[in-house]
């Protein structure tokens, strides 16, 4: 077995990182150097990873155990949970500017942060609590978007209040049902569409913010409004199968 001593040196593994961590670690080991074996504990958990990389994907779902795994069974479901909707503005939020692996590998750190996504309890934080946040290193301290975070979940029980729940308000700009795409290529995928306008719209004036139309569209992709799998993607081909 050979040491890639330069691999090593930009790939550190961080005294008692969690498991996807060390899972994800581990695989890319495997494959750019593979000079000690993998745990025998880990073993089973890398091996099932290892078959799941292999399976056809959107493009931007990388190697990541991570990714692969929001890939492949959050991404596009519809959800019509209140809470889990709520967790999805507020890291959509969050990402502006920053990569969605990055949100992702903090998405934990954000569920104890601001505890567990409970836009009832969210909404009555104090400045006490915004410095406090802006102290912790595991979510992205930014005090407009910690903010922003705070006002949207006032803004969302707002919305519930008025409709009954923030599904019902929320999947009305797809009348209720998921808008399915099946894009030849990334390329293919929009930015933005007249229903991510609209969705915009009509969030920002009842006082949410970082709810642009991309954030949206991005919001709407993750919680199944729309379904932007591409054609080649195994996801795809497994929807197109059950409808028959």
């Amino acid at each position: 077995m050979s040491i890639n001593a330069a691999w090593h040196e930009r790939n550190v593994l961080p005294r008692g990182a969690a498991e996807n961590e060390r899972i994800r670690w581990h695989l890319e080991h495997a494959k750019e150097c593979g000079c000690r074996p993998i745990p025998r504990g880990l073993r089973p958990r890398i091996e099932a990873e290892a078959r799941a990389q292999r399976l056809p994907r959107c493009g931007w779902a990388t190697s990541d155990p991570l990714y692969v795994r929001y890939h492949d069974e959050e991404w596009g479901v519809p959800s019509h949970d209140d809470r889990h909707l709520f967790e999805m503005i507020l890291l959509e939020g969050a990402q502006a500017g920053l990569s969605w692996i990055t949100i992702l590998r903090k998405r934990e750190n954000y569920r104890r942060a601001f505890g567990g996504f409970d836009p009832a309890k969210i909404a009555r934080y104090d400045a006490r609590k915004v410095k406090h946040l802006l102290a912790d290193d595991g979510i992205v301290r930014n005090r407009l978007k910690i903010q922003s975070a705070i006002g949207n979940a006032r803004a969302f029980l707002d919305v519930k209040k008025e409709f009954g729940s923030f599904d019902r308000f929320i999947w009305g700009f797809v009348d209720g049902s998921p808008i399915v795409n099946r894009p030849r290529t990334l390329r293919d995928v929009p930015a933005r569409t007249a229903e991510s306008d609209a969705m915009s719209k009509a969030l920002a004036k009842r006082g949410f913010r970082f709810v642009g139309s991309t954030i949206c569209y991005a919001f709407m992709q993750a919680c199944g409004l729309v379904d932007d799998h591409v054609s080649t993607c195994f996801r795809a081909r497994r929807r197109a199968r059950a409808k028959r």
